[in-house]
C-alpha cells in the first residue's frame, strides 16, 4: 500500500491550502487545526491518530523521534523542508503520489525536497 493511500491526520502546522489539495485529489485527511487544537502535544497526535487508525501527516521531525523511542504509531510521512508556500509542500505531495514505495505499518516516510528533486526514505519499524 502507497503512504498517501492511508486515511491521513495532518498536523497543525501542514497548511489549509495543502489539505484543500488532498481533498480534491481525493485523499482522506483529517486536520489538527480544522479541529482547532493549536498547541497539542505530539505524543496527543499520536494518540489521536491512533485512536483514528490514520497516518500522521506533519514538518515536524519530532514525530519520528517519538515513533523511534517506542510511541505506537500507524505511520508518519514527514515533509520536509516545512514551508510557508503551500504550492512548494503541494509539489512534494505530488511526487510522493507518482513514486511512493509500498509501506506497510508501521513506518516513517521522509520526503526531502531540494529544487525539483524529491528524495523518499522509508523506515519499517
Amino acid at each position: 500500500m502507497k503512504a498517501l493511500d492511508f486515511p491521513l491526520l495532518a498536523d497543525e502546522n501542514v497548511h489549509s491550502d495543502v489539505i484543500k489539495f488532498l481533498r480534491t485529489a481525493k485523499l482522506d485527511v483529517e486536520s489538527i487545526a480544522e479541529q482547532g487544537k493549536f498547541g497539542i502535544s505530539d505524543k496527543a497526535v499520536l494518540l489521536q491518530a491512533i485512536q483514528a487508525d490514520r497516518v500522521v501527516l506533519t514538518h515536524d521531525s519530532d514525530f519520528g523521534g517519538l515513533a523511534l523511542q517506542g510511541e505506537k504509531i500507524i505511520g508518519i510521512i514527514y515533509l520536509r523542508p516545512g514551508h510557508i508556500r503551500p504550492e512548494f509542500t503541494i509539489k512534494t505531495i505530488e511526487t510522493l503520489k507518482e513514486k511512493s514505495p509500498d509501506v506497510k505499518p508501521p513506518f516513517i516516510l521522509v520526503a526531502e525536497r531540494t529544487g525539483d528533486t524529491v528524495k523518499i526514505r522509508v523506515k519499517q519499524l
